[in-house]
């Protein structure tokens, strides 16, 4: 607690003190009582019960102590909950993408990084939150925010981190089956290091990443279908093109031969045609996030896995 690496750390950790204080306070209160209530008004002692009459003073006691105590525990809630959503003036925006299941996150000049969120030291990061598929929960432990990034809904947050290191993000919202592995790291690092990062230009080498799988990792397309063969969530990638595969279309069963356009119906219109063993519905479709250039890339790089084989 009260580790500071953000300003939030300090403001949730005192509304979680106080409200955990006041929370023992009335447990250890109550027990108290309980049992002193219980050797005092034994049968032994009373065995003939008395009534009770109204108690007014008793009464307004326990209805206004309480009164102030959850007050106090809303003042303090509500003062730390403010300052998370007024994001400061100048704060670097970064476009942060929840898909099943991982995360990517585009910078202002085009650059964009897989599951590790690298930022500056000290600077005001705003996170806008987007999801193309179910919801999802950005949550990093350490500087005590998260927030939901539903389909359909903007939303956001922010923080700015005074210490270097590296830190986990989770997704604290069940989101199917890999969600368990949906995790990422905020890495922070000094400014001129953040700066050298954020401006490096990937060396034009047969070392880069074919096109096609850097749009491939960039969607996240990996989380539910492998390059190797394996099988996950859904199809490897791996010889597309190989065989005649059974799909089940409008509820039958049909074989096709996998071609460019079996590729582009199953990124547009997933559902259309289902590969045999496969759950109908795990997959959106990405026609609003893959271009038409975007896609005639992966088609040419699953062409390149068919002829590895």
């Amino acid at each position: 607690m009260f580790s500071a690496v953000t300003d939030h750390v300090k403001n949730v950790d005192l509304a979680f003190a106080v409200i955990f204080g006041i929370s023992m306070l009335f447990l250890l209160g109550i027990t108290f009582f309980m049992v002193y209530f219980v050797i005092r008004y034994n049968k032994k002692r009373h065995p003939k019960p008395v009534d009770i009459k109204d108690n007014s003073r008793l009464e307004i006691t326990w209805t206004v102590i309480p009164t102030i105590l959850v007050l106090v525990m809303f003042i303090v809630g509500w003062l730390g909950y403010t300052p998370s959503r007024k994001v400061p003036a100048g704060a670097m925006e970064i476009k942060v993408t929840g898909r099943m299941w991982s995360w990517t996150f585009d910078y202002p000049n085009g650059k964009y990084s897989s599951n590790i969120l690298v930022v500056p030291q000290g600077k005001a990061i705003k996170l806008n939150l987007y999801s193309p598929d179910v919801v999802h929960s950005f949550y990093v432990p350490a500087f005590r925010i998260k927030e939901d990034v539903v389909p359909g809904k903007e939303n956001y947050m922010w923080f700015k981190a005074d210490k270097t290191g590296e830190y986990d993000i989770l997704c604290a919202e069940y989101c199917g089956l890999n969600h368990a592995y949906m995790l990422g790291t905020v890495k922070v690092v000094p400014e001129p290091e953040f700066m050298a990062w954020y401006n490096k230009k990937e060396a034009d080498s047969a070392n880069v990443e074919p096109l096609g799988l850097q749009i491939i990792k960039k969607n996240a397309c990996i989380a539910c279908h492998s390059l190797d063969g394996s099988k996950l969530v859904g199809p490897s990638f791996k010889n597309v093109f190989d065989s005649p595969k059974t799909v089940i279309a409008d509820g039958k069963k049909k074989s096709i031969v996998p071609d460019e356009d079996y590729v582009r119906r199953s990124v547009y219109d997933p559902g259309a045609e289902v590969v045999e063993g496969f759950n109908k519905g795990t997959m959106v479709s990405y026609k609003d996030q893959i271009t038409e250039d975007e896609l005639k890339a992966i088609i040419e790089y699953l062409k390149q896995l068919h002829e590895k084989k």
